[in-house]
């Protein structure tokens, strides 16, 4: 198809505004439910533009990203609302439409009002496909959106041009790590060690870390011993038409020990006890630690006991939350 065929097919798809919105469901683990649905764009079916990637891929090209994400933006809003789903909705939002002068300010606040959403329901999730420069203007951006209401995921942390600095300056309630270090985790100890230490950037800022593209049950088993609370991926869900809504089904069915309560240590127990716990659970590189309170006060790694002498806990204590 050339050129000016697509563009041909890009402007009736605007002009009609025929997207068709899917969702795929993240689930919460330690709740067994759904946490909420990530909205994707298709183009009509028997359109060439129907893969989301040649569809935006021609919309960037001829400068009309802005007002496709826009359509597809209205058209999740309207499904979602329709099918009365629950959880967050999560709205893929590239750094290029919030930062475009000309865009309507407030557009996306009064889509909301008429299909009956408020905006804590929704989450903006923030792509980057191209680098982003001007990070001054772009915080200013998302935290217009969220005086609003909103909140900020990150998407494909690890894959970006500079997606670990847009974690420190932007400071996201949500962090989406990219699939490629999701892959075979199971297998892989130094992708582990990477989602570990995304986790410990994570409490320290207060994120939650979404784990996506999950596509094998020993995959997930490793990223809930890990202490990842929120997943996605083919194995919970494909994209559909409709959404999900009872989690628990899902899980249980998945892999019943999914919704088994993470592994502690108290503050007094024994290196015996603590190898004795990481020997059970092959897989877990770090335990939490909990004070004479029960609240979390920090994480013992794994690969810091063969270096310890003492007989108790706290000189492996790391990672105070």
């Amino acid at each position: 198809m050339t050129v000016v065929e697509q563009l041909s097919a890009l402007s009736a798809i605007l002009a009609q505004r025929s997207i068709h919105s899917l969702f795929q469901p993240i689930m919460c683990l330690s709740e067994g439910r759904v946490h909420g649905h990530e909205a994707l764009s298709r183009g009509p079916s028997n359109s060439p533009l129907h893969s989301p990637l040649n569809l935006f891929a021609i919309a960037r090209q001829a400068g009309h990203l802005t007002e496709l994400e826009s359509v597809c933006r209205e058209s999740a809003c309207r499904r979602f609302s329709e099918q009365q789903l629950g959880g967050k909705l999560y709205l893929n939002v590239s750094p290029e439409s919030l930062l475009e002068p000309h865009y309507p300010s407030g557009r996306t606040l009064k889509l909301l009002e008429q299909v009956g959403l408020a905006p804590s329901q929704v989450v903006i999730e923030l792509t980057e496909q191209t680098p982003t420069d001007d990070f001054q203007l772009l915080s200013n951006a998302l935290h217009h959106y969220r005086d609003m209401g909103f909140s900020i995921a990150l998407d494909d942390l690890g894959a970006g041009y500079s997606s670990l600095r847009l974690w420190s300056e932007l400071r996201p309630e949500y962090v989406k790590i990219d699939r490629h270090f999701i892959d075979g985790i199971h297998q892989d100890p130094l992708k582990r060690e990477f989602v570990g230490s995304i986790l410990q950037i994570a409490r320290a800022s207060r994120a939650q870390v979404i784990a996506e593209g999950i596509e094998l049950a020993e995959e997930l088993e490793v990223l809930r011993e890990m202490g990842v609370d929120l997943v996605q991926g083919y194995l919970l869900g494909r994209p559909q038409e409709l959404g999900v809504r009872e989690g628990q089904q899902v899980l249980a069915h998945l892999m019943p020990v999914t919704l088994t309560e993470q592994p502690t240590v108290g503050l007094n127990a024994t290196i015996g006890q603590i190898i004795e716990l990481f020997g059970r659970h092959g897989h877990l590189e770090s335990l939490e630690v909990l004070g004479s309170d029960g609240k979390p006060c920090g994480l013992v790694h794994r690969n810091a006991l063969p270096v310890v002498a003492s007989s108790r806990i706290n000189p492996l204590l790391q990672g105070a939350v």
